[in-house]
């Protein structure tokens, strides 16, 4: 078993942990009516986007969320909201530098042994979900249920969930697709666009995420035998129609959103078996982006 496909199995007893343990951070995460914005890299970028949806959603604060390179310096926050497995990613260091004395930070971290720890004004340390896997999985969904249950949203029907989909069989067919479309709403347009990159660092797949309702707007056209559309989340009106109608594979995802995710990091994993290929040495990439000064 690769370290990737071991690490994302512990997910419902990940969620389960930090689920418990979030009332124990309520002061160092964003409270109600704070101007905010959280920032991260990569799979944490899309974490953010996720979180950032889900906050504002529930009427919790206005909430944005940037690729630390590209945080808007000129906006006012009550507080930055950093996520980083490793605690050591060059442009997320750099941004809580620039920030400190001004903007109240957090950073959601793995390694209590790393720079984010003194670059931060406040940490939240999920050591239990660090990873050996260069691929993220259960930190990026264990930092998301943390601030779930934070925001008062994490349910055990989202363990349950993600057991399940832990559990069932991976149709055969999907697997041996040729492209990958993942589609969310609202919070799950984040989780879409991790799955999306997930196929794209384990298995060298041809992926694309788009908000669902943008998917009619010209990405459907790619859409035929051989390719599959996933769904995360409720589905608008009439599309999974219109995509089988193109002779495409439609997954409808029936779980709560996180655990399609975890089903979509099993595909990941499925697809690298089927083309020989070691998701845990993935193409030009390691575990942290650290830039050279």
């Amino acid at each position: 078993m690769t370290y990737v496909e071991d690490e994302l199995r512990s997910q419902p007893e990940c969620w389960i942990r930090a689920a418990s343990e979030a009332p124990g951070y309520r002061d160092v995460l964003p409270a109600p009516g704070e101007r905010v914005a959280i920032v991260g890299c990569g799979t944490s970028y899309f974490m953010a986007q996720a979180v950032a949806a889900l906050r504002e959603g529930t009427g919790q604060g206005e909430t944005d969320a940037f690729a630390a390179s590209e945080f808007p310096h000129g906006r006012p926050y009550d507080r930055v909201l950093a996520l980083t497995r490793s605690g050591t990613t060059t442009e997320v260091l750099e941004l809580l530098g620039q920030l400190k004395g001004g903007t109240r930070t957090t950073a959601i971290t793995a390694d209590p042994h790393t720079p984010v720890m003194t670059a931060a004004d406040e940490t939240v340390v999920l050591d239990f979900a660090d990873e050996r896997s260069v691929v993220q999985t259960r930190f990026a969904t264990t930092a998301v249920t943390l601030l779930r249950a934070h925001l008062g949203l994490h349910t055990d029907t989202a363990v349950a969930d993600a057991r399940t989909a832990l559990a069932a069989e991976l149709p055969q067919q999907l697997v041996a697709c040729t492209q990958f479309t993942f589609l969310g709403r609202g919070w799950t347009v984040g989780l879409a666009n991790e799955a999306g990159l997930k196929m794209r660092e384990a298995s060298l797949s041809w992926t694309e995420a788009y908000p669902a309702m943008e998917y009619r707007h010209g990405p459907i056209s790619i859409t035929t035998h051989g390719t599959a559309t996933w769904m995360l989340g409720e589905a608008p009106e009439g599309l999974a129609q219109q995509v089988r109608a193109t002779g495409g594979l439609w997954i409808e995802g029936g779980l709560d959103p996180l655990a399609e995710l975890v089903r979509a990091q099993r595909l990941a994993v499925a697809v690298a078996a089927h083309r020989d290929l070691d998701p845990d040495r993935p193409r030009h990439l390691t575990r942290s982006v650290i830039l050279a000064p």
